[in-house]
Parts: C-alpha cells; sequence; structure tokens
C-alpha cells in the first residue's frame, strides 16, 4: 500500500507522485522527487550519497551520480525554501550525506480501485475472437485510391517537415543566446575535514583564473563569488546579481592520497545544465584545474590557446601555496608568507609562489603590519625572482610593479609594470586598482579616478571603495561620500567602506560624523569596546578628545606592533602641533614607510605647506607638486 508524508504544510503522495504544499500542487522533477521520498521514508536517519546514488541512478549508464545529486539536492531545498545553513528540512552532514529533520506524519494512502473493462470499450459489430486476428485488406485496383494515398504521403512529408523544422527552432529558443560571462562559485569542501577548507577555496581560485586566462569569457573576480559560499540560494539570482550569463558550480574532497572534484556548467537564465564532469585524481596531479578550465572553455566555444611549456609544480610546494593564498584572502593574511616562503623552499622554481611572496611583504608594509626596515628588501628580491622565472606572469608584473612603488618610491616604473600586467590579464579587475594608486602616488588624480573606475566595472565586489578612495585623494570630498553611499547600499556594515567613510569625512573637517562612521567600522570589525571609548572621548572632549584619544591608543599599541610613523604624525597634524608633527614625518622618511608617499593629498599637514622643514620633506619624496 502505498504512503502519505506530512510535513510542513506539505503533503506528499507516494503512489500518485503528487506534492501540495497547502493544498495547492507543486511541480518537481522526477529526480528530486524520488529524492524527496527516499528523505521522507527514512526520517531522522542517515541518508548516505551512495544509497542516494544506487537508488536513484543505479540503472542509468554513464551518469555523473555526483552532479545528479548536488543538483537534486539544490531543487529540493529551493522548492522547501530551505536555509542549509539553519536547515528546517534537510541537513547536510559533512562529506557523507544527508538528514530529513523536519517531523514527518505518516499515513497510508487510500486502496486503488480495480480497472475493470466496461462493455463500452468493446467495439460493437466486431466478435473478440477475430479482433486477434491479422488479417490482410482486400486489394483494390481503383485509380482514386492510388492517388488518395499519394496524397496523404505528401501531407505526412509536409507534417514530418514542419515538425523538424519546429523542433529546430525550439532547440535554438532553448539554447539561447551565446554564454560570453561567467562566475565560479566556491566549491563545496566534500573533504569532511574542516580543515581542508583551503583545498575548496584554492581551487575556487585556480578554476578562476586558469578560465580567465584559456578563454575569451568575461570571468567574475574571486572576492566578488565569495560572498556566496555555502549561500545555496537560487543560480538565477547569483547570476542576476553577478551580472553573468552562466555558472559553475561543483565540489571537492580529499581522501588519502586522492582528490575528487565535481563540476557542473549552468546556464542561469534557464537553469539548464550544459556540462558536467567529475575528476578523480591522485594528489600528487596539479594540472586539475587547468584541465578543467581549458573543457569549460570548450564547451562554450571560447577557448583560446593554450602554453605548451607548463613548468612541472611539484605536488607540496603546490600545497603550500594554497595554503598561502587562503590565509592570504583571510584575517590572517600574515601567516600567508611562511607557506609562501615554504612553497619556494621546497621548489625555487615556483615563480606564482616567489610572487605571492613579494605580496606578503609589500601588502604587509603596505598596510603598516610589517616593518618597512626589515621587509623591503625580501619585498622586492622575491618580485625579482618570480618575474625572472615567468616573464609572461601578470602576477610577477603586479610584484616588481608593487616593489617599484613601495620599495623604491618609483612611480614611473610602477606604472610601466602594472601596465604589463594589465596587458598580459586586461580583466583583472584589481591590477586596475592598483594603476589607479600609482597614478595617484604620481599625483595624476584625474587618471586615477578612471582607472579606479574601470576596476570597480570589472570586479565590483573586489574593492568597491576605489573610486571614492580616488576622488578623495584629489579632495573631492562630496563626489566620495555620494558614491560610497551607493557602494553602502549594498553592503552597509562592510568595515571597510564605514573606515573609508570616517577617513573622507575627517578630511573634510567633520568630526561628528566621522566618530559615527569610525565607531560603526569598528564595531564590525569586532571591538565594540573601542567603538565605546571612541564616543566618549568626542562627548568629553569634542574633535580634540577623540584625536587625543586616538593617538594615545595607538602609541599603546606600537610598544608591541609596528605603527607607521606618519600614521602618529597625522594625529598631531590633526591636533595642530607642528614639531612632533615634523620629528615623526622625518622619522617615517628614515624607515621609508609606504604611507609618506601620500602626505600631499592630506589636508592634515596643509598648515606645514609654508615651513622649510616640511618643504624640505617633500623636496625629497621626489613627487609631482599636488595642491
Amino acid at each position: 500500500m502505498s504512503m502519505i508524508y506530512r510535513f510542513g504544510d506539505f503533503r506528499l503522495d507516494c503512489g500518485s507522485y503528487e506534492l501540495l504544499r497547502a493544498d495547492h500542487p507543486v511541480k518537481l522533477e522526477r529526480k528530486p522527487m524520488e529524492l524527496l521520498v527516499l528523505f521522507t521514508s527514512r526520517q531522522g536517519q542517515l541518508v548516505t550519497r551512495v544509497e542516494i546514488a544506487e537508488r536513484l541512478w543505479s540503472s542509468d549508464i554513464f551518469v555523473d551520480t555526483e552532479h545528479g545529486i548536488n543538483t537534486a539536492v539544490r531543487k529540493l531545498r529551493l522548492m522547501l525554501r530551505d536555509d542549509p545553513a539553519e536547515p528546517t528540512f534537510i541537513k547536510t552532514v559533512t562529506g557523507v550525506g544527508y538528514c530529513f529533520v523536519a517531523p514527518v506524519i505518516t499515513e497510508p494512502a487510500p486502496a486503488l480501485r480495480e480497472v475493470e473493462m466496461s462493455p463500452s470499450s468493446v467495439v460493437p459489430g466486431i466478435p473478440t475472437e477475430a479482433a486477434s486476428l491479422n488479417l490482410p485488406a482486400p486489394r483494390t485496383r481503383s485509380r482514386r485510391a492510388f492517388w488518395l494515398i499519394a496524397a496523404a504521403a505528401l501531407v505526412l512529408l509536409a507534417g514530418l517537415l514542419l515538425t523538424s523544422l519546429s523542433l529546430v527552432k525550439l532547440r535554438q529558443r532553448r539554447a539561447g543566446p551565446a554564454i560570453t560571462s561567467l562566475a565560479v562559485i566556491p566549491l563545496d569542501n566534500f573533504s569532511g575535514d574542516p580543515s581542508q577548507e583551503y583545498l575548496a577555496e584554492g581551487m575556487t581560485d585556480e578554476l578562476v583564473t586558469m578560465i580567465a586566462r584559456n578563454s575569451t569569457l568575461r570571468i567574475t573576480s574571486r572576492t566578488s563569488v565569495m560572498q556566496y559560499k555555502g549561500s545555496h540560494r537560487p543560480l538565477s539570482e547569483i547570476a542576476h546579481q553577478l551580472g553573468v550569463d552562466g555558472i559553475v558550480e561543483g565540489s571537492i574532497a580529499r581522501k588519502g592520497d586522492r582528490v575528487h572534484m565535481t563540476l557542473q556548467l549552468i546556464r542561469a537564465d534557464t537553469d539548464s545544465h550544459i556540462w558536467a564532469q567529475s575528476y578523480d585524481r591522485d594528489t600528487s596531479d596539479t594540472a586539475i584545474a587547468g584541465e578543467a578550465a581549458q573543457e569549460i572553455a570548450k564547451q562554450l566555444h571560447s577557448a583560446t590557446p593554450v602554453a605548451t611549456n607548463q613548468r612541472y609544480i611539484n605536488p607540496a610546494a603546490h600545497d603550500a601555496y594554497l595554503r598561502g593564498k587562503y590565509l592570504w584572502f583571510s584575517d590572517k593574511m600574515l601567516d600567508s608568507g611562511a607557506y609562501f616562503r615554504k612553497a619556494t623552499e621546497i621548489q625555487p622554481d615556483y615563480a606564482a609562489a616567489w610572487a605571492g611572496l613579494a605580496d606578503y611583504y609589500g601588502e604587509g608594509v603596505a598596510a603598516d603590519l610589517l616593518d618597512p626596515r626589515t621587509n623591503l628588501e625580501p619585498e622586492e628580491e622575491a618580485a625579482k625572482r618570480a618575474l625572472a622565472l615567468a616573464p609572461d606572469l601578470a602576477e610577477a608584473h603586479q610584484a616588481m610593479a608593487a616593489a617599484y612603488l613601495i620599495a623604491r618610491w618609483d612611480g614611473a616604473n610602477a606604472d610601466l609594470e602594472v601596465q604589463r600586467a594589465i596587458s598580459l590579464d586586461p580583466r583583472d579587475g584589481e591590477l586596475y586598482y592598483f594603476r589607479a594608486c600609482v597614478l595617484n602616488e604620481m599625483n595624476r588624480n584625474a587618471d586615477a579616478i578612471e582607472a579606479a573606475k574601470k576596476s570597480l566595472e570589472l570586479a565590483p565586489y573586489e574593492r568597491p571603495g576605489a573610486v571614492a578612495e580616488m576622488y578623495s585623494y584629489d579632495r573631492q570630498f562630496d563626489a566620495a561620500l555620494a558614491d560610497l553611499r551607493l557602494r553602502r547600499e549594498a553592503a552597509p556594515n562592510d568595515e571597510f567602506l564605514l573606515f573609508l567613510q570616517a577617513d573622507i569625512w575627517r578630511r573634510k573637517g567633520n568630526y561628528k560624523e566621522t566618530v559615527d562612521a569610525w565607531a560603526r567600522g569598528t564595531i564590525a570589525s569586532g571591538d565594540p569596546q573601542a567603538a565605546k571609548q571612541a564616543r566618549q572621548a568626542y562627548q568629553q572632549g569634542g574633535a580634540r578628545g577623540f584625536i587625543r584619544w586616538q593617538l594615545l591608543r595607538r602609541e599603546m599599541q606600537a610598544k608591541s606592533r609596528y605603527i607607521s610613523p606618519v600614521e602618529l604624525a597625522g594625529y598631531h597634524a590633526q591636533l595642530g602641533e607642528k614639531n612632533p608633527t615634523l620629528a615623526l614625518l622625518e622619522e617615517g622618511y628614515r624607515q621609508r614607510a609606504a604611507d609618506m608617499r601620500w602626505i600631499q593629498g592630506d589636508p592634515a599637514f596643509d598648515f606645514l605647506n609654508a615651513d622649510p622643514r616640511y618643504q624640505s620633506i617633500v623636496h625629497r619624496l621626489r613627487r609631482p607638486p599636488a595642491h
């Protein structure tokens, strides 16, 4: 006897394969429906992926079951409106399978009546014994019959032609326009081990890079897609938000010395599957992402010639590099250097690892996380090694550009290198942002703003504050704030945007708004106590109270970590204290602190313009005049 399962506001009739929500029929494809029947029949029990594959696809040949399971589960969750992060119905048991956690009420379905043949089903006038006879039709020599048959054949042929044309047009409509843009959604980690998360993110990053490098497609940046990690939102919605035609999604799992990766390519407007593939390889195979990227590009007829002189990459070095990249993009950036360095030690001719190591030093110095006195020389050395090993690698030219800008204070050569990087990878929005910084350092502010706009166009989530930042450096504060308001509509609690907003208000001289934005940014970064203290300092001492509190706080932090003298000089400058400001700027110059190059763009230092000591510092910076 068939069963009926009730859960939530749903009613599932297994006998009739009918699903109702609040007594209204719900459309569901066959495989997701079969999976729902399996889940509800095993309510509360673990259903493994192996069992799902055997039950739903055992009779199918050459089917990628990993892809099929992922798709069926995703469609079920969409239909159930279930959040995988806080599931009401389907709970994922990482790397193993699923549990249906909603309470299920089971009841038998009514017995089906036997269908009997009614007398009306017998054709009148024909004996039932003769119905089974296969007697030939009587022959006729009628000319009229011949023409009738010929006419019928012509009508049939015309009908077949029209049907064929209709099917071709239908297939064309279903195919839709060519896919020219693509987003790679972060791969799910199916290893059952959270420590393998770096592998999932690293392979996602390599897929993004390799598809962009081996195709003519417009590829959404890694930073832009990472916001959808684990979200399992409708793919059409994700595609619409990212402005792409297609989506690549999948999973990866490492078991011992084997790696299993499953990918599927989906057309966004119809949610139709174009291609799916599973890769089961040894961990020593470091070319898996490149192979998948080439196949995806071929499927979309957008492949470009691939260089045949690909350098061998040691698996251990590759693993260390992936760990370094994972940490680089996390809030543990300072831990990434050890893994990039390890990768270069295992394989000294690994150009990408040298570029990663150079970025670690350069970004660390630029962000005041590393002391320039001990990190500028290794930054330049790593960048040189990367460029010597791979002169056609965009990341190597970007690393060398950063070394020119940060280590040598040479904006002209930095611009040449970043332009070379852009020529090698013209669709990387981060390169245009870096060029905007270089142009700003050269006081070419109008060009910097245009480069920032290009960066935002290519990668809207990579550096959402890029244009506002360049407007602010050019002292177009109202334009900067207007642009920032647009960016914050999509990310109202983004800490970087809040801190940038605070700095723009500070440059404009509006300290009430400065304190408010700074406090909200500090809360978003996880330090509500500092936000409370900042508000209290402003309430008790106004703008000077807030500035003095910031200065004392950073001086305390400088006892245990590197704090740029230029930042401390900025607080004294806001307080109008000339001598300590100049003394700290001199120290910043001696240390070659990265933020020395931008002091002319900060209104806080304007009160020093007539002072010969300040003029001497500016002259030694060898920058074009500003403001």
